[in-house]
């Protein structure tokens, strides 16, 4: 049985994909044909239901879920991982409160956008933007804000751009629960088993890499863009942790709450269906 897989091309995904991937396990005869793209793009064909299985945001999982189920292994989840609002003026020179602010973000539905319309209900002038992009538009003075995401959060201050937030400390701070960022949903429609084989597969490629984590790094290489091992190795360790191997019930529990959240701030509708795959 073959099925279409998306991820993005970042260092946590072919992090954990690697050995699904590259049958350094025992995929129990189902063939993965992969697609690589950023995970704007594949919120959007989530939204089509293009791809049988696909990492998505969280908050684009709300406009996909009548398709998809989460899968339970896979999802990036942590404390101290969420995404920074930078700028080329210091802290102390940012104006909040400023309604003219133009503020540059990854994706309308991406978890780093919901938690800055959460911090900042009143900045409405964003502008979206391919994430590796941001820092670039901020030293042109194009936004005068953006939202950063992946391995910008080690390489931001190396331009001279200042941090005016982490908008994970903030979720945390609110809620105790971990900052859900992106997860593996796969689509309803197939046969129950072949669901739970693929979770199954994913939290083995997920152990197959924590167990051998020098064996993926030429498969991370070759699909990160002029990243040096370092901060590959920076980005895999804050974003694949326990959650990626299992949510567990405090995964859970943290998207839940991501979810009534949204829905009590009218941020999304109410969702009708299970989010997590029984």
């Amino acid at each position: 049985m073959k099925l279409t897989l998306g991820f993005s091309p970042c260092p946590n995904d072919t992090f954990i994909f690697d050995a699904l991937i590259n049958n350094k396990i025992d995929c129990e005869g189902i063939e993965f044909e992969p697609l690589y793209e950023d995970v704007e793009s594949l919120n959007q064909k989530a939204f089509k239901a293009s791809l049988d299985i696909t990492k998505l945001s969280f908050h684009a999982y709300a406009y996909a879920v009548k398709h998809y189920a989460l899968l339970d292994a896979g999802s990036a989840l942590g404390f101290g991982v969420g995404p920074l609002l930078i700028s080329a003026k210091s802290a102390s020179e940012f104006d909040p409160q400023d309604r003219k602010l133009r503020v540059g973000i990854p994706g309308k539905y991406t978890t780093a956008n919901f938690l800055f319309s959460l911090a900042y209900p009143h900045i409405n002038n964003t502008e979206e933007m391919l994430f590796s992009s941001i820092e670039d538009a901020l030293l042109d003075g194009r936004i005068d804000g953006g939202l950063i995401i992946h391995e910008n959060r080690f390489t931001y201050q190396q331009k001279g751009l200042h941090k005016i937030m982490d908008l994970g400390q903030y979720w945390e701070a609110e809620t105790g629960c971990a900052i859900p960022l992106g997860g593996i949903v796969i689509k309803r429609s197939l046969p129950q088993d072949i669901k739970l084989k693929v979770n199954r597969l994913v939290r083995r490629s997920v152990e197959y890499a924590f167990e051998h984590p020098k064996s993926a790094l030429e498969f991370v290489r070759s699909h990160a863009q002029a990243m040096d091992e370092e901060v590959m190795y920076k980005h895999i360790d804050l974003y694949v942790n326990k959650y990626s191997v299992d949510l567990g019930p405090d995964g859970r529990r943290a998207i839940q709450l991501l979810f009534d959240t949204a829905v009590r701030k009218n941020v999304i509708s109410q969702v009708e269906e299970h989010l997590f795959l029984t």
